[in-house]
C-alpha cells in the first residue's frame, strides 16, 4: 500500500488553550493511539490534503520533530460543521507483525457484456474492510466485470484470498448487473453458436 509522509511537531500541551492556539497557526492537533501511550502532535492542514481528501486508502509515515518515525493508519477526522476545516485527526500505530482493518476502495475494471446487452451495474459497497499485516494491505480490490451478464453478481465470497481477512459475511454483494427497460437477451456465445449450427443443418436438409 502506497503511504503519504508528514512531518510533526511533538506537542506537550493539549489543553483547550493549546489547541486553539494550534488551529490558529495553521496547524491541526493528532494523537496516535496503538502504542504505549497516545503521542501528541500537530502538522500543518495543508500536509493532510493527499490523505485526507482521496478515495484512495493510504498508510502515514509520521516523521515527529524529535528524530521518532511512526507507521499508522488515519482512524478519525473531524470536520468544523460550518468551514469543514480539519479540527482533530487520530491516528493507529502499525507493527509488522499486528494486523490491522481498514477499509479498503473498490476498483471495477473492464465492460461488462451484462450492460453492453442494456443491463445496469449496480455498485452496492465502493469499498470493504479487510483485516491483514501491514505488508499485506491493497491499494484497492480489483474486479473485472467483463464477464458479468444481467443477474450476475459478484459477493465476497469471490474475492476470498490468503493475503488479508473481509470484515463481511461471505455473501455479501459488493457489485450486480441488474435488468432494465431496455435490456435485451443476454446469450451465451455457445449458445448462439449453437443456434447458428442447428438452423445451417436445417437448412441444408431442406435444400
Amino acid at each position: 500500500m502506497k503511504s503519504i509522509t508528514i512531518d510533526g511537531s511533538q506537542r506537550e500541551s493539549v489543553g483547550k488553550k493549546a489547541t486553539k492556539a494550534l488551529r490558529n497557526a495553521g496547524q491541526v492537533p493528532c494523537v496516535l493511539y496503538g502504542g504505549d501511550k497516545p503521542v501528541h502532535f500537530s502538522a500543518p492542514e495543508l500536509a493532510f490534503s493527499k490523505l485526507v481528501y482521496t478515495p484512495n486508502a493510504h498508510t502515514v509515515v509520521i516523521n515527529l520533530d524529535n528524530g521518532e518515525t511512526l507507521n499508522a493508519v488515519l482512524q478519525d477526522i473531524q470536520f468544523h460543521p460550518v468551514t469543514d476545516r480539519i479540527l482533530h485527526i487520530d491516528f493507529y500505530q502499525l507493527f509488522e507483525d499486528k494486523e490491522i482493518a481498514l477499509n479498503i476502495p473498490v476498483q471495477l475494471v473492464g465492460n461488462s457484456r451484462g450492460v453492453k446487452n442494456g443491463g445496469v451495474l449496480r455498485r452496492n459497497n465502493r469499498k470493504l474492510r479487510i483485516k491483514a499485516l501491514p505488508a499485506n494491505l491493497p491499494d484497492f480490490i480489483e474486479i473485472d466485470i467483463t464477464p458479468l451478464k444481467i443477474g450476475d453478481k459478484v459477493s465476497v465470497s469471490d474475492l476470498l484470498n490468503d493475503d488479508y481477512t473481509f470484515l463481511h459475511t461471505n455473501n455479501t454483494v459488493v457489485c450486480q448487473v441488474r435488468t432494465s427497460r431496455t435490456a435485451v437477451a443476454d446469450v451465451d456465445d455457445e449458445d448462439e453458436d449453437v443456434e447458428e449450427g442447428a438452423e445451417a443443418a436445417a437448412e441444408a436438409t431442406q435444400e
